[in-house]
């Protein structure tokens, strides 16, 4: 049995949103970044930032200020540890309107823990790992899938620091829609699935991917990865348009089952600042065992 290591103290916090920026602190810098979603009219605190992203900037010059991080480092949230570093997309490779969620797979992991096997989740579109990482230290096994082998090579590194070196976890670089497909046919269940699938993209062999067309057969692929064992589920996107209520018309669609059907819960990413209006990045979609 896997020993949780000791809970680290969370070393980030959003300083400040609006004027369609957010201010974060990530351990020992201050960073900001665009966020079309931040719409208030607050006046800014007295915080300099330590490096600012700029899109429209050439391509390995768009974090520019007078403290830009040269190396990776390491943040804590949720308990968790995670390696950072800039991306020329504006990403650092954590993502705190997760948290919540982080929060709720926890909980629904360990109520799946009292059978006699290890609960076991599937995670799609896993990335840098959070939600890996959250069902990890309550019990389970993971299934971790990316289309990025650099992503799923970072989430393992993430493992690492937060004291899972050796845990039960299979990194696999693939599509998702791809391994669901082969794991219908192998006939495998899991406890709960998570996915965060993006916008658009493309899978591991370059196959195409966008979320009007390619969610609903996903979707209903999951849910019958699900059915034998009435897993959980957790889906999160922070496409623009995809509002709770969209997300769950969606769902109910591609699950086939009438509104109020089956529990499912809603509501939106967000972020509490240390001042002001939680900020809003994207929706959640639920169901419970």
């Amino acid at each position: 049995m896997i020993r949780a290591p000791r809970l680290a103290e969370d070393t980030y916090s959003l300083v400040y949103a609006g004027h369609q920026r957010r201010v974060e602190r990530f351990g020992p810098y201050v960073l900001e970044r665009p966020c079309p979603s931040c719409l208030s009219a607050s006046q800014a605190p007295p915080v300099e930032a330590d490096a600012r992203f700029n899109a429209e900037a050439p391509s390995g010059h768009r974090w520019a200020g007078p403290n830009v991080p040269l190396e990776n480092w390491e943040v804590a949230l949720h308990g968790l540890t995670f390696e950072l570093g800039l991306t020329d997309k504006g990403q650092v490779g954590l993502f705190p309107e997760q948290r919540d969620q982080w929060r709720w797979i926890d909980e629904r992991t360990r109520a799946a823990s009292g059978r006699a096997t290890t609960p076991t989740l599937l995670n799609l579109f896993a990335y840098t790992g959070g939600s890996t990482l959250a069902a990890l230290r309550a019990g389970a096994s993971v299934v971790h899938v990316d289309a990025s082998r650099a992503a799923v090579s970072w989430a393992r590194r993430n493992a690492a620091l937060s004291g899972y070196p050796e845990a039960p976890v299979r990194w696999i670089v693939d599509d998702a829609q791809a391994f669901v497909r082969r794991e219908l046919r192998r006939g495998h269940q899991y406890d709960g699935i998570v996915l965060d699938p993006p916008t658009y993209g493309h899978g591991a062999s370059g196959q195409p991917w966008r979320i009007e067309h390619d969610l609903p057969a996903l979707l209903a692929g999951c849910d019958a990865l699900l059915a034998q064992r009435s897993g959980f589920f957790v889906l999160t996107t922070h496409t623009t348009g995809l509002d709770p209520e969209g997300l769950r018309r969606v769902v109910l669609d591609a699950l086939g089952v009438p509104e109020g059907d089956r529990g499912l819960e809603t509501g939106t990413l967000q972020i509490e600042p240390l001042e002001g209006e939680p900020v809003r990045l994207g929706a959640f979609a639920r169901l419970a065992a």
